[in-house]
């Protein structure tokens, strides 16, 4: 059983539902990763990964953080759809004032074996909105050419590695699924000034909404 977390409040909540649906849209039999080590819940999706910890394809993080209303100690890997499940039980109950989620039992996967740093951030710079929305637009057409529908299995996941593993330029290292995973996962406002911050080989996209997390690009 895995520790029970208490979100904040109705809002809160609606948030974590929002930012879940957006992830699982984007993979649909995607896990979610919740770590609190406190009062302050960090989800973590992955919009792009590897099929293993060998693969050299690249591995794109997403993390939305939210306020618990105590503090509580969680580290599990769990489907999308049963937080889901959860919260849309929560939210539809009429004057509910608790929002407390309990779920089962963790899962596996490569993906969640790959921590970033969580110290030593530096920021480097910032990126506006408007480029990193047509990067993801000019990458998600280049998926589309390139993958005729006859291809499937390792040769499509290879091709998606390929497009969503490339540097955008040498200076930032920023992939292009990086760029994808900040729109898709709705983490960019319009015309918002994205920071760009480099620690230990990995960079990421901090915006108001929302965090990208991937190793540098090494392919340009």
């Amino acid at each position: 059983m895995i520790n029970p977390f208490i979100l904040a409040d109705e809002q809160t909540a609606a948030d974590l539902q929002a930012y879940l649906a957006r992830a699982k849209r984007l993979d649909p039999d995607g896990l979610v990763r919740l770590r609190a080590f406190g009062d302050v819940l960090a989800a973590y999706v992955a919009p792009i990964f590897a099929g293993n910890l060998m693969d050299s394809g690249p591995t794109v993080l997403g993390l939305r953080t939210c306020e618990l209303s105590a503090p509580a100690e969680v580290d599990a890997l769990v489907p999308i759809g049963a937080v889901q499940e959860r919260l849309a039980r929560l939210l539809g109950e009429p004057d509910n004032t608790e929002f407390k989620i309990q779920l089962i039992e963790t899962q596996r996967a490569p993906w969640a074996g790959i921590s970033p740093p969580r110290q030593g951030w530096e920021q480097v710079g910032t990126i506006n909105e408007t480029v990193l929305t047509q990067i993801a637009r000019d990458g998600i057409a280049e998926v589309a050419a390139s993958l005729p529908e006859s291809v499937g299995g390792p040769i499509a996941a290879r091709i998606r590695g390929e497009i969503w593993g490339r540097g955008i330029d040498l200076e930032s290292k920023i992939p292009t699924g990086a760029a994808f995973a900040a729109a898709g996962l709705g983490f960019l406002t319009e015309n918002e000034e994205v920071g760009l911050y480099q620690a230990e080989g990995w960079i990421r996209l901090s915006s108001e909404h929302g965090h990208v997390l991937a190793k540098a690009a090494t392919k340009f």
